[in-house]
């Protein structure tokens, strides 16, 4: 290995393992709401997240199943026996909130179903919140990706975005 291959190769285990401390040492700001399946977000999730992070997420029934599988293919440990309590409890106190529509002036919703739809389902939509600018970088990557939105619609559908999942 060369000289440089091995220094970037530390500084990138450096990176990691202070992202790691930093995370795990990150207060929990948000409380989590006192139900059954509590005790076992606390003890299976909190571990690595803090509660913001869970409290953000605002996922569908379908969707928190989704990324209790994730998190148990990364590395989680939750028993078969927890894990139905589990997502009951991230289902019920984490689901989507309920947006009023916009308008749809500039035909964004129409390229949102035809060109976002086809591969996300809408639950990873909601859970986003982004500023327009947090939209504009996150329709330009996903084009980028190979998403189909021309130059003419990409300001539509950034419209329609930051106007449906705006920041909380």
């Amino acid at each position: 290995m060369t000289e440089a291959r091995g220094r970037r190769a530390g500084l990138i285990l450096s990176l990691i393992v202070m992202g790691t401390v930093a995370q795990a040492q990150a207060p929990v700001t948000q409380a989590l709401p006192d139900a059954e399946g509590a005790d076992i977000v606390r003890a299976r999730c909190l571990t690595c997240h803090n509660g913001d992070i869970i409290a953000g997420q605002r996922l569908s029934e379908a969707g928190w199943g989704r990324e209790i599988d994730k998190m148990i293919r990364w590395g989680a440990r939750v028993p078969d026996q927890e894990r139905e309590g589990l997502h009951a409890y991230l289902a019920t106190h984490f689901a989507p909130r309920a947006v009023a529509a916009p308008e749809d002036t500039a035909g964004g919703k129409a390229v949102f179903e035809r060109a976002c739809l086809a591969c996300h389902g809408i639950d990873l939509v909601e859970s986003q919140r982004l500023s327009p600018a947090g939209w504009t970088r996150e329709v330009e990557k996903m084009t980028r990706w190979g998403a189909r939105v021309s130059e003419t619609d990409k300001a539509a559908l950034v419209g329609f975005l930051a106007s449906r999942y705006p920041v909380r």
